[in-house]
């Protein structure tokens, strides 16, 4: 076409403007340091994986500089899937909260329920009863549980077990039927909320739960000696994807990728919320920071939280399920037909919500991607007046870089999915 790019100038047009992009960007907080210049003659090419790849658990691109097949340096690119939910948080009501941070981490919802709720509740000042913070404790564990099993999953898949992800699925869908038959949903529950929980617990959910106990740890069982001792999987793991304690903590990373680098932190232990001093478990790290070791400890903790659970539903004590002398939760449904003040409180409830003090706090919880917080700005409205979500997975992104240097393209996709990302939580 007259005065256009033939399809080779387009090409290397793009090329080019790619390089530019990647030279710029030296001082990374991918590694925290500056990359150096390359030495030699030889040439390098610049390649996107993703954003649409079937490793990335979701719209994530990885751009990555290559000297034949080993990864130069590369920097994730994050942007793709954003959906404004902090915004959004600042538009609505205190009611209406957890059914937009469930949204975030759709993997592991609990969470995201639990440590807004939490800081609600601080800037409210309100003690929730024991019973309460009990489910959702046990709710929190079989949350992990569930996020773990599908870590399992797709991890195998990732790295070429296939039939790791039928294993993993499996007892998934065990866990999800649990988690509906308690909260209504399989996933994005909103069954956590300020003041407590949205119902108390259904008929037989003690026998429910301990039985999903006993199938969960015989699917282990089987991943264990599926994987653990597997020559291919030992071979496409160990070694791979080594981050250093240093590196990680200079990156503000937590949770199992920091935990297999020889530091002990978890928030369950370190600064105990909801009953987690009340109960027996051990945090489970390892001293190597590959991607191994990310493999061995999600698969551990899951046995942790196995034992947790157990303990909820030994020592689940009686009593409400949510605050019932506050202004902050519904009244009983039987009431509305009884009384007109129950009927007023229901009504200005979900149509306005409820007032909270000015002020600003900050709660956090261990999710099963590390530390997940909460912080709000309260101006003594019904709607935050800033809210921001500390989000694991943005984090734990930028360890990619140092885990990718001087390692080969199909190592990239070990450690991808060794980190775990979910992008609804970094693009929120």
């Amino acid at each position: 076409m007259s005065g256009g790019l033939n399809e080779t100038e387009r090409l290397s047009r793009q090329t080019d403007e790619g390089a530019q992009v990647l030279k710029a960007s030296h001082d990374l907080v991918v590694t925290g340091t500056v990359w150096p210049e390359l030495e030699g003659d030889g040439e390098t090419m610049i390649i996107n994986m993703g954003p649409q790849h079937p490793s990335t658990h979701g719209v994530l691109r990885v751009m990555m500089e290559l000297d034949g097949e080993t990864v130069v340096r590369a920097k994730p690119v994050i942007g793709y899937l954003h959906t404004g939910m902090e915004k959004t948080g600042e538009q609505l009501t205190y009611v209406q909260g957890c059914t937009n941070v469930t949204r975030m981490d759709y993997a592991s919802p609990i969470a995201n329920e639990i440590v807004f709720s939490m800081a609600v509740e601080q800037l409210l000042d309100v003690e929730v009863p024991e019973r309460s913070i009990w489910i959702r404790m046990m709710l929190a564990e079989l949350s992990r549980i569930a996020s773990h099993l599908l870590f399992q999953a797709s991890n195998g898949m990732d790295i070429g077990a296939v039939s790791m992800m039928l294993y993993g699925w499996r007892e998934r869908e065990e866990t999800l039927r649990v988690l509906e038959m308690i909260t209504g949903l399989r996933m994005n529950h909103n069954f956590v909320r300020p003041g407590g929980v949205a119902a108390d617990l259904p008929d037989g959910w003690q026998q429910a739960v301990l039985e999903l106990c006993d199938k969960v740890e015989l699917g282990i069982e089987d991943y264990d000696t599926l994987l653990t001792g597997n020559p291919i999987w030992i071979e496409r793991t160990v070694g791979v994807g080594v981050i250093t304690t240093e590196q990680a903590l200079a990156l503000g990373v937590t949770g199992p990728i920091l935990r297999s680098t020889g530091f002990a932190w978890d928030l369950r232990k370190a600064q105990p919320y909801l009953a987690y001093d009340k109960v027996d478990f051990d945090v489970i790290y390892t001293q190597n920071g590959d991607c191994f070791d990310r493999y061995r400890i999600r698969l551990t903790e899951i046995a942790e939280s196995i034992k947790i659970v157990r303990q909820c539903v030994e020592m689940m004590p009686p009593g409400d399920y949510r605050v019932q002398d506050k202004k902050i939760t519904p009244p009983p449904r039987e009431r509305i037909d009884q009384s007109m003040e129950a009927l007023i409180h229901h009504f200005k409830l979900f149509t306005e919500g409820f007032r909270v003090p000015a002020g600003e706090t900050y709660a956090s919880v261990e999710s099963p991607r590390g530390e997940v917080g909460c912080y709000i700005v309260s101006d003594g409205t019904g709607k935050p007046t800033r809210m921001h979500v500390r989000a694991p997975s943005f984090y734990n992104l930028q360890s990619m870089g140092p885990m990718m240097e001087d390692r080969l393209v199909a190592d990239a996709v070990a450690v991808i999915s060794s980190v775990d990302p979910i992008l609804g939580e970094v693009d929120r």
